[in-house]
Formats: C-alpha cells, sequence, structure tokens
C-alpha cells in the first residue's frame, strides 16, 4: 500500500541511525528527504522529535550553526502543535550546540540546561532530567564547580533503583566518580 506517512518515519529514523554509526552526511540527507515526504503526507505530529534527531546529526558533523537554525523550527513547532513531550530534550540539545559553537555560549548554554530540567520535572520525566542533568554537570565541572556538580547530578542519579546498564545511567556515574 505504500504507506506513506509510516515509510517517511522509516526514512528519518534510519537515518538517524545512519548518522549515528559514522554515515552523518547520507544520514543528513535521509532525514531531510523522510522530512519532506513526511510533510508532503499533511502530517504534523512528531516534528519537533525528528527535527531535533537532524539537529543531532549536524551536531556530530560539527555544524552547530546548522543545528540550531532546526531547533529552531523545531521550538516553533512545539508552541504552534502544543506537542511538548520532546521539548526537555530540545533544549539540552540546544545548549550541547551553542557549547560546540563557542565556549562563550556557556551563560546561555546553561539557561537551556536549567529550562530543560524544569521542564522535565514538571512532566516527571526523569530520564531526560538525568540527560540534562549530565550535560550541565559536565559544563559545572569544566567551570570548576565541582561541589555543585557532584550534588545536582547526584540528586538525580539516586533516584534510579535499576537500569544502571544503560547509557544514561553509566554516563551519570562516570562523570560522579
Amino acid at each position: 500500500q505504500g504507506f506513506p506517512y509510516w515509510m517517511a518515519q522509516s526514512v528519518i529514523l534510519h537515518g538517524w541511525t545512519l548518522a549515528q554509526q559514522g554515515q552523518v552526511q547520507a544520514g543528513i540527507a535521509q532525514i531531510h528527504q523522510g522530512l519532506l515526504t513526511l510533510r508532503a503526507t499533511g502530517a504534523e505530529v512528531l516534528q519537533p522529535y525528528f527535527l531535533a534527531l537532524l539537529a543531532e546529526a549536524h551536531g556530530t558533523l560539527g555544524e552547530p550553526e546548522a543545528g540550531l537554525a532546526v531547533l529552531t523550527e523545531a521550538l516553533t513547532r512545539v508552541d504552534s502543535t502544543g506537542e511538548r513531550w520532546y521539548e526537555s530534550e530540545i533544549y539540552p540539545l540546544q545548549g550541547e550546540l551553542l557549547l560546540q559553537q563557542s565556549s562563550d555560549n556557556q551563560a546561555e548554554a546553561e539557561n537551556c540546561f536549567h529550562h530543560a530540567i524544569e521542564i522535565a520535572r514538571t512532566q516527571q520525566a526523569k530520564s531526560f532530567e538525568l540527560r540534562t542533568v549530565t550535560s550541565l554537570a559536565r559544563l559545572w565541572q569544566q567551570q570548576g564547580k565541582h561541589a555543585e556538580a557532584r550534588q545536582v547530578l547526584g540528586e538525580v542519579y539516586h533516584w534510579f533503583t535499576e537500569g544502571f546498564d544503560t547509557a544514561d545511567l553509566k554516563d551519570a556515574k562516570a562523570l560522579l566518580d
């Protein structure tokens, strides 16, 4: 039957997978193609998420400006559609891309992290909160704020009672250590 909506999502996710496996240019091209196909169906749902995947791929390629432009579109869609489930992942990505762009962007990146943490807490999204707190703690560690970094990360890390073999919890634990 074709199912263009589902095919478009598959192309986007395949493109992100390619980018994660090191084929970043090909992945970005596939994500773009999938987004075009998805938009042709008239679908609005999941676009902030898919745009965040595209922005992440641009960051992997060392193109923070392109990633930030994509995130601006993602946040515009969040506001226009009210689809906020992935919003707390968009802001930390924005912060990471700002840091990649320039070390002068630390204050702006920190604001992104704090905003994302607030959203994640409101949504009770502990995994999203953990990822963002890890980014914030990493930034604070680089700034010499070791005690503050350890405290904020420890509070969220110790909330978890299982899943310690997952990448996010391993990353947080390594930073705590």
